[in-house]
């Protein structure tokens, strides 16, 4: 059983950063990809970051390209989102999320493994 653990979000001001740690327990080698989700008040959840495993593939949705990073670190079992230049729109409760597969990386509906999400507000 795969548990995934998030943590590191907060209240910061507009053009600061937050790392998002995901402490994951359970992940076998079948475990091919770990993403950051996030959603929003009165909205639907959406892809942010995903990264595979073995070979560290990275995938970022458009806005938030040049301003986040995923990494991983695989001894640990943990998956970083290091966030930076941040914005009022980035306020979500953020999730991380893991599937089998590598090919589907930004669809949620791949995913069967999901932690219970962080908060992250951004004051203008």
């Amino acid at each position: 059983q795969v548990q995934l653990v998030e943590s590191g979000g907060g209240l910061v001001q507009a053009g600061d950063s937050l790392r998002l740690s995901c402490a994951a327990s359970g992940l076998t080698f079948s475990t091919g990809t770990i993403a950051w989700f996030r959603q929003a008040p009165g909205k639907e959840r959406e892809f942010v970051a995903a990264v595979t495993r073995v070979v560290g593939i990275t995938q970022y949705a458009d806005s938030v390209k040049g301003r986040f990073t995923i990494s991983r670190d695989n001894p640990k079992n943990a998956v970083y989102l290091q966030m930076n230049s941040l914005k009022p729109e980035d306020t979500a409760v953020y999730y991380c999320a893991a599937q089998r597969g590598t090919w589907e990386r930004a669809s949620s509906t791949f995913y069967d493994n999901w932690g219970q999400g962080t908060q992250v507000t951004v004051s203008s």
